[in-house]
Parts: structure tokens; C-alpha cells; sequence
């Protein structure tokens, strides 16, 4: 380092003192100050304007006027500081994709004695969907790009428009962890290895191994949101791309939170497998092939014709189906399948208290699901109006999650559903589930014990518990299947 240069590490905050030049800052930390390349910093999103202390003191000085002249430049500045910032990591960006597809991508296709077209996929995902769709969005945003006042440059509409191409990553980054398995499993292999080298040297690529070259989409689709933020910092709300650059910040926060939200609910469909491969006497097609989230679940009375016999049972609400299960008189951690429900064919009507009219008999906190292609109908009761409340709210949200899903086409392909279900039925036959505590997107409620015996008056509710309630999750590591 030179002796005029800023030695800092990563996490360090350094006060930008003279950003004019475009490749390198002045800046001060705790140490001294110096020079220090603008590339190797991120602004800080939402800090305070610079402190205004450096500047050439004047007679009879006063605090500096943010809307002064002087200010109004240096904000110019440091929007041009992020355009030019946002510019030249895509152009980087472009080139890295581009090494990848043709460094990596098409000398694999070349092999076809050591990859096959589903390893390569498995391995490289849509990175080269990524690729074209980068392209586009570069040359849009180049467009709009002013050169001569480059702080007046446009770019919020670009992402505006690109917003929907940005949801393939969600697809990547799902894939993501499979393709690190996979290499892992072929870079065991020497010949894999030397392979994937000479691939790195003949494209002249940094020396990263091909799992590093393949995390840089994952953590780019992160970074929109931080650089609009930043460029939205310092956009007057006078300037003509204010609105978009605000819009484009929302945006690119729902898209990654899209992609967050279907992560997690594909590292979730282990757990349902595991779920359903618990339940005793189980019938029909796998959950998954409809369902992969569970909405709410709990403990109801269930009112059957003729007589208007009660049944207490527990339901379990999943996107698209409403599955109910019984518990063992003795064991009553375990549970035995009885039914399900199609949603897509329900109606849920809230009943009064009182008495029904299609039974004949008074219920309390219940409400009634409909079925339009059968006729049928099913009357729930619940033992307190919240609980009532929280299903009634639950059913909207279900509908409102097959609504979003059929919007973002979120679906889970044949191949994931049958991993699941095998993995679980390998934790099954190992007689140690995974996760000894309950697992963690299962803990939303706690479930009542079923009373010690039945309501004596006519109306149709649960019983307060005369022991105190079990948390009915905590013990699903403990289920039957797991203790044959």
C-alpha cells in the first residue's frame, strides 16, 4: 500500500470525505485517512448527510444548507456515484454470466461421456435464462443513461419493466442447494476436478472454484434492493425519476421476498412429508401432490348426520385441502386419518349461536363448509369464539395463498415431491426423526387436549380439559410411526 492509501477490512464505516473522483474515494475511519478504491464499498443505506465540519470555514459560519447550492452538487455527485456504481457491476455481471455459459456451460455439453443434460441442469440451473435476461436489462438500462449529466440518468423505469423477468431467479436460487450437492458429490472424482480447472483457465477466469462463479446470481438478485435504496437517497424528490426509482425500491424488495418466501416453503415440504408419513391409516394421494404449506391447524367438534352425532377430531388446513384425523383413545399423540377436503370446491359460511336449522339442535361458535359440486356440508364447532375467529381468518388467508401461488405459478415439480416423500420414509425407517423439537414452521398453535369427557348439555362444543392443555407439536417427533 501506498503511504497515502486507507487500510480497512470488511464491516469497517468510513466516512467518505472528497468523492469527485469516480475509481477512488478520500475517506476516514478510526485509523487516519486516505484513498481507498470506490468499488470496494457499499453506501451505507439511510445514513446522515456527510457532516459539513471540512468544509473551508467562513466568517460568521452557519450549519450548511441542505437545499443550498453546494449541497444540491454533492448530492448530484453521489447519485451519479450509484448510477455509475449500479452500471458497472452489471456490465461485471454480464461478464461473469457470460464466462460461466460459455466457459463452464457449453464445454460441459461437449462431454457427454461425463455429464448428462440432467446433471447440467441440476448443476447450472436457468443461469443462462439469467444470462439473455441480463442482457436485455443492461442494454435498457444504457439506454437510459445520461452521459453528460449522468445524476439526471432514468434508471427506475428499467427495473419497472423488468420486474416479472427478475422472478426467474427464484427458480436458481431453489436449485441452488442441489447443485452444490452435485458438485460436491463430482469433485470428489479427479477427472471432474482437472475438468472444471481447465474450464477456469481456458475462459481466463479468476481463481474461484465453479461453486463460487455459481453463488454470484443468488447473492445479485439480494443487492437491487440496497443499490435503489441507496440511489433513491440521494433522487430529489424534485427529479423526474423519483416516483420510479421509489416504485422500482418496492419492487425489487417484493421480488426477493418472493424468492425468499418460495425457499422456504420448499425446505418446508420435507417437514409435511415427514408430517404425513406420522399419520396412521393414511389413504389417498400424497399430500404434496396439492398442498405445500399448512395455513393453521386445531382441535374441532365435527356434527354428522343422522342424529347429529359429534365427532372431536383434529384438522389440519393446507393449502388447497382441509385434512381432519383422530386421536388415539389411549396414546393421544397419535393420530389416525379419517378424511380431507377439497378447498377449492368449499364455502365457508359463518353459523350464529344457536339453534341449527338443517340438525336441530343448538351449537356455539361454529360455522358450516359447503361443497358446490356434492351438496354436502360440514358444521364445525370450535370451544372458544377466538378460536372460531382464528379459523375463519385462516380460510381466507388459504385462499388468498392458491390466489398468489396461481399469480407466481409457484408449484412443486414431481421430483421434489418424491425426494420428500423418500426422505422421509428413510427417517421413518431409521426410527430417529430429523428434528428431535418440533418443527419450526409447525408451531404456530397450540393445541387443546381433547376433554376427559363428553359436553352433557345439548350444545354442541368442546369442553373445557380438565387436565392442563398439551402443546400437541412438541410431540410430533414422537408420533407411532417413529416407535413401532
Amino acid at each position: 500500500m501506498d503511504d497515502q492509501e486507507l487500510g480497512f477490512k470488511a464491516g469497517d464505516v468510513i466516512e467518505v470525505m472528497d468523492a469527485t473522483n469516480r475509481e477512488w474515494w478520500w475517506g476516514r475511519v478510526a485509523d487516519g485517512e486516505g484513498w481507498f478504491p470506490a468499488s470496494f464499498v457499499r453506501l451505507r443505506v439511510n445514513q446522515d448527510e456527510p457532516a459539513d465540519d471540512y468544509e473551508a470555514p467562513r466568517a460568521g459560519a452557519r450549519e450548511a444548507d441542505d437545499s443550498g447550492p453546494e449541497a444540491q452538487s454533492c448530492k448530484d455527485q453521489m447519485r451519479t456515484n450509484v448510477i455509475n456504481e449500479i452500471l458497472s457491476t452489471e456490465r461485471d455481471y454480464i461478464k461473469h454470466l457470460r464466462d460461466i455459459c460459455e466457459g463452464y456451460v457449453r464445454q460441459c455439453r461437449k462431454r457427454e461421456d461425463m455429464f448428462s443434460e440432467k446433471q447440467l441442469r441440476t448443476i447450472f440451473g436457468n443461469i443462462e435464462d439469467i444470462y439473455r435476461c441480463q442482457k436485455a436489462f443492461v442494454k435498457a438500462l444504457e439506454q437510459k443513461f445520461n452521459t453528460e449529466r449522468p445524476h439526471l440518468s432514468e434508471l427506475g423505469a428499467c427495473f419497472l419493466e423488468h420486474q416479472a423477468d427478475f422472478q426467474i431467479y427464484s427458480e436458481y436460487c431453489n436449485n441452488h442447494p442441489n447443485a452444490c450437492v452435485e458438485l460436491s458429490r463430482l469433485t470428489k472424482l479427479s477427472k471432474y476436478v482437472y475438468f472444471f480447472e481447465a474450464c477456469r483457465l481456458l475462459q481466463r477466469m479468476i481463481d474461484i472454484s465453479l461453486d463460487g462463479f455459481l453463488l454470484t446470481p443468488v447473492q445479485k438478485i439480494c443487492k437491487y434492493p440496497l443499490q435503489l435504496a441507496e440511489l433513491l437517497k440521494y433522487t430529489h424528490p424534485q427529479h423526474r425519476d423519483f416516483k420510479n426509482v421509489e416504485a422500482a425500491l418496492h419492487a425489487m424488495k417484493n421480488v426477493a421476498q418472493l424468492i425468499n418466501e418460495r425457499k422456504r416453503r420448499l425446505e418446508n415440504i420435507d417437514k409435511i412429508a415427514q408430517w404425513q408419513s406420522s399419520i396412521e391409516d393414511w389413504e389417498g394421494e400424497d399430500l404434496l401432490v396439492r398442498s405445500s404449506e399448512l395455513i393453521h391447524s386445531g382441535e374441532l367438534t365435527r356434527v354428522t348426520q343422522p342424529q347429529a352425532r359429534s365427532q372431536q377430531r383434529m384438522f389440519f388446513l393446507f393449502d388447497r385441502q382441509l385434512i381432519y384425523c383422530k386421536k388415539d383413545l389411549l396414546r393421544r399423540d397419535v393420530l389416525y386419518y379419517k378424511g380431507r377436503l377439497d378447498m377449492d370446491d368449499l364455502e365457508v359460511v359463518d353459523v350464529e349461536d344457536g339453534k341449527d336449522r338443517d340438525l336441530h339442535v343448538s351449537v356455539k361458535n361454529a360455522f358450516r363448509l359447503y361443497c358446490g359440486t356434492t351438496g354436502d356440508s360440514h358444521l364445525l364447532c370450535a370451544r372458544k369464539p377466538e378460536q372460531k375467529q382464528r379459523w375463519l381468518k385462516a380460510f381466507a388467508r388459504e385462499r388468498e395463498q392458491v390466489r398468489l401461488d396461481q399469480e407466481t405459478g409457484f408449484s412443486i415439480t414431481e421430483l421434489q415431491r418424491k425426494q420428500a416423500m423418500l426422505n422421509a420414509s428413510k427417517q421413518q425407517a431409521t426410527g430417529k426423526p430429523k428434528a428431535v423439537g418440533r418443527p419450526g414452521y409447525l408451531t404456530r398453535h397450540k393445541h387443546p387436549s381433547l376433554p376427559a369427557s363428553r359436553p352433557q348439555q345439548q350444545v354442541l362444543v368442546l369442553a373445557e380439559p380438565r387436565r392442563k392443555p398439551s402443546n400437541f407439536w412438541h410431540s410430533i417427533s414422537r408420533l407411532a410411526p417413529f416407535r413401532k
